[in-house]
């Protein structure tokens, strides 16, 4: 589907990509009852945002930034390069916090993916529907 592949798309997919990972800080910080300021969610975003980057600027990301293989990769960027980092700047990296990382982030990086492409399939269906009226 060429409408996927606009500057537009890209730049849409690359806020909601943020914006996830901004998401997902912000609620790990609340849910261990840290300061929900803004310095201390971007603190705790930053060593994701910075795999998310990662992610990004691999073609498979590019070329088809709302599609699934780009979700995937995304997921993988994100959490692979935000983990090591996160070892690195804590000295430390739990089992479990692993591991929720990868569930949370997935249901974000996939999930808006999905609801995007059922979105889209509704609308392509009501526009076939009307050009045959």
């Amino acid at each position: 589907m060429p409408a996927l592949r606009t500057p537009r798309v890209a730049a849409l997919a690359l806020a909601a990509d943020v914006v996830a990972v901004l998401v997902f800080a912000a609620i790990g910080r609340a849910s261990h009852e840290e300061a929900a300021g803004v310095g201390g969610v971007l603190a705790t975003a930053a060593p994701f945002v910075i795999g998310l980057g990662v992610a990004w600027a691999t073609p498979w990301v590019r070329s088809r930034p709302a599609g699934f293989v780009a979700g995937g990769t995304v997921l993988a960027g994100t959490v692979v390069v935000g983990l090591a980092l996160r070892a690195v700047f804590t000295g430390r990296l739990p089992l479990t916090f692993a591991l929720v990382t990868l569930v949370a982030l997935a249901v974000l990086l996939i999930g808006w993916r999905g609801v995007s492409a059922v979105v889209a399939e509704v609308v392509d269906r009501r526009a076939a529907r009307s050009t045959r009226r």
